[in-house]
């Protein structure tokens, strides 16, 4: 038992000097994918190694590769860094070893899981009622709502879903905006319906859906109907109008699935709230944790309104299964049985901000994501999407884009990518890290500028 401490205390002290050394290190990689590889290659020892001089040489051989996308100037994805809370809430996980498929296996997993859950439906406007599962990220959880979807309206059409299979099934209807996430084409995919079957909608000048164009989309109630609307567009954070869309679609009698992976926070912000106003109307939801929340990767919820549904859709038995009771729980609303216990990440890391940190982080990175694109426009570049939260689009006239963003990430003083949004390369700027300054902006601010402007 001592060794084992020494090893985690070992590793525990790697990671905190890595943590420490993210404000002031290059955030891009010192090794490329070629130098990595190489330094992972050889054979498998032939006997076994001392555990200590295997996370010795792990760090040695990993440093090098390693992002700094935990620090306070990656603003290439939605990427927040986990907080100290959450990360220490996932070295306890990985001590626990917990199995979180349901509450016989692990009570203190699955409790904390549905307690995370309470108070993030809480926070994000969601009805207390609603079920929860915490699954891999978006496209999981997107591909848990949307499954769940496809269950209700063919059985509301009189079809046993679950027996009979899509085969000879009714015609779905499945209604989405033209500047959806490309993950809900894949979860659809992955549910059977093709990419030929999804009905667009046109978008408006900042990428939210056209009301007017579901409107006319949506035509004549009749077939079963499930329609995907968006929180926090990935390009401009452009968020649908909710209410105005749920109360059309359920007048045709349609399910409403929410991708909300990072815009569903705007619901914990009194200052961004009346982005999401009607999100108690939908159906089903997904939204990220370890995006806007700060926590470790993999970390999602997907939510629905109708648990009954949510798990009947998503659960199985076996014989071999030792059950937990009559209620759904754990496993039962996702699509994995061999569960990492990520509630206890997302418990402490809700613990650890309280109602109060969580707006106050919404808060800071839309304020911060204004910053970047006061200064851009101050040096005479174009933001060219209206910054409703903390996505920031840029152009530089007739200069090469991906060349400026290239000589940005390797520079080093902050990382961020290209988008095509509407036919035009564009500099796509996120802000979701607790830790990022005024001062990481105007580095960052500063580096860009300069090598823009060559």
């Amino acid at each position: 038992m001592d060794e084992f401490r020494q090893l985690l205390d070992q590793a525990s002290d790697h990671a905190a000097r890595f943590r420490a050394s993210l404000p002031a290190r290059p955030v891009v990689p010192v090794a490329d994918i070629a130098a990595a590889r190489a330094a992972f290659a050889g054979p498998l020892p032939l006997r076994p190694t001392e555990p200590g001089a295997v996370i010795d040489e792990l760090v040695a051989l990993a440093g090098p590769g390693l992002m700094g996308s935990a620090g306070p100037r990656f603003f290439g994805f939605v990427i927040g860094g986990a907080l100290p809370a959450a990360t220490a809430a996932e070295v306890l996980t990985a001590g626990w070893d917990q199995v979180a498929f349901n509450a016989t296996l692990s009570p203190a997993a699955v409790a904390a899981e549905e307690q995370a859950g309470a108070w993030a439906k809480e926070l994000l406007g969601i009805p207390a009622s609603a079920s929860v599962g915490l699954v891999t990220g978006a496209q999981a959880a997107n591909t848990v709502g949307l499954a769940a979807a496809r269950h209700h309206v063919l059985a509301e059409a009189g079809w046993d879903l679950p027996a009979r299979g899509l085969f000879g099934a009714p015609r779905v209807r499945v209604v989405a905006g033209v500047e959806r996430h490309a993950t809900v084409d894949r979860s659809l995919r992955l549910l059977g319906f093709g990419a030929d079957l999804i009905e667009p909608v046109a978008a408006d000048a900042n990428g939210a859906l056209d009301l007017e164009d579901l409107r006319r989309v949506l035509g004549d109630p009749g077939a079963p109907l499930i329609v995907c609307l968006q929180s926090g567009n990935v390009n401009t954070g452009a968020c649908d109008d909710l209410r105005a869309a749920c109360e059309l679609v359920h007048a045709h009698g349609g399910w409403v699935h929410v991708d909300g992976a990072f815009g569903l926070w705007a619901g914990a912000n009194p200052a961004t709230r009346h982005l999401v106003d009607g999100v108690e109307l939908a159906d089903s939801w997904s939204c990220d944790a370890h995006k806007w929340l700060n926590v470790p990767y993999d970390s999602a919820l997907a939510m629905c309104s109708r648990p009954l549904v949510h798990a009947t859709a998503m659960s199985y038995t076996a014989a071999y299964l030792t059950g937990s009771g009559a209620e759904p729980n754990g496993a039962d609303f996702t699509a994995e049985s061999s569960r990492r216990a990520r509630g206890f990440a997302v418990w402490a890391a809700l613990k650890e901000l309280g109602r109060d940190g969580v707006a106050d982080l919404v808060e800071r990175c839309c304020v911060l994501a204004r910053r970047f694109g006061d200064g851009l426009r101050a040096a005479g570049f174009e933001v060219v999407n209206d910054i409703v939260l903390n996505q920031v689009l840029v152009g530089f006239g007739a200069a090469d884009v991906d060349a400026i963003v290239a000589e940005v990430q390797r520079e080093g003083t902050c990382w961020l990518g290209a988008t095509t949004w509407r036919g035009r390369r564009l500099m796509r700027i996120s802000v979701s890290n607790y830790s990022t300054t005024e001062s990481d902006v105007d580095a960052s601010l500063a580096a860009i500028i300069r090598l823009a402007k060559g």
